[in-house]
């Protein structure tokens, strides 16, 4: 019962001192993909650190479970978890009440997926009506499709036959390398499945509204994939080139003035200044160093899990 309870514990200091700590960073918008990693690095220690006093809890709450868990162990292993000493009640709470956040976990992120490949399948259908295809073309012909619109907008359409979809407005306003810069800015999104990321994140906001560690998770998320994609155009056409097709692309929308209000561009200011600010990369041994210290943060429920038994096998 206490190595479960230290699990639950470490779980909930996680979820509420990460999320602080890394806003105060003053990195993550130099390094968004160092971020990225790092915050789901720390979403799967909370979740391992879940699993892990549920699936002990349950082990001190039933001894059917007790037996399937620690079947291979050695008597003083066992010993070591002491998980007879009459907590059975609590372990049995402790359990159920994590078996049902992470079953409904699950059923939020296959909410998610579902609402997305609907979403989807409409865009391709509002897609194909826009853009027909003509006799004996294929779907999969192009990666590129043009539609006529009086507004600019680019948008990445994922699935198992991607799309990137510019409107004509787009092309007449963009100049150039521009283009090009949007285009790669789309495809940094493709290529680092960013739509999983947004998938996850949502889910568990929706699930738990009420959890600081997953709402954050989400914005920053959000966030973010924009950042990472911005660099990943910047580095091949420049900052300032990316950072003038997001303002032509989106200065009539009304995002860049005293009050741009709320919702998907309203971050975009923001993403301009960052790119014209050029601000320097982090030295390539603290990014080395910060992945590495993400990647361990997951490994200390684990820790916290088998030093009992590993005390007693020693």
């Amino acid at each position: 019962m206490s190595v479960s309870l230290a699990l639950l514990m470490l779980g909930v200091l996680t979820a509420l001192t990460a999320p602080r700590m890394l806003a105060r960073a003053d990195w993550v918008e130099r390094e968004p993909v160092v971020a990225l990693w790092v915050w789901q690095c720390v979403v799967a220690a909370v979740l391992v650190s879940f699993a892990l006093s549920m699936t002990f809890s349950a082990a001190a709450a039933w001894q059917v479970v007790r037996g399937q868990v620690f079947a291979p162990a050695p008597r003083a292993v066992v010993d070591a978890y002491e998980l007879s000493t009459g907590d059975g009640p609590w372990s049995a709470v402790i359990a159920v009440v994590l078996a049902a956040g992470g079953l409904w976990s699950g059923a939020m992120l296959g909410r998610e997926i579902g609402l997305a490949r609907a979403r989807r399948r409409q865009r391709r259908a509002d897609l194909l009506v826009r853009a027909p295809q003509l006799p004996g073309e294929e779907e999969a012909a192009g990666r590129l499709v043009v539609l006529e619109g009086e507004r600019p907008d680019a948008w990445w359409l994922p699935g198992t036959t991607p799309r990137l979809v510019v409107t004509t407005a787009a092309l007449r306003r963009l100049k150039g390398r521009q283009l090009d810069a949007l285009l790669a800015h789309e495809q940094g999104h493709a290529r680092a499945r960013h739509d999983w990321l947004r998938h996850c994140s949502g889910a568990l906001a929706a699930g738990f509204p009420g959890v600081p560690v997953f709402t954050a998770f989400r914005e920053e998320m959000h966030r973010l994939v924009e950042l990472a994609a911005d660099d990943v155009a910047s580095r091949r056409f420049g900052r300032l080139t990316i950072a003038l097709a997001l303002v032509e692309l989106n200065e009539e929308r009304g995002v860049f003035g005293a009050a741009p209000g709320s919702g998907p561009l309203a971050g975009l200011p923001q993403r301009v200044d960052r790119l014209l600010a050029a601000a320097p990369r982090l030295p390539a041994t603290r990014r080395l160093g910060l992945t590495a210290t993400a990647a361990l943060v997951p490994v200390v429920p684990l820790l916290v899990a088998f030093y009992p038994g590993l005390a007693a096998l020693g």
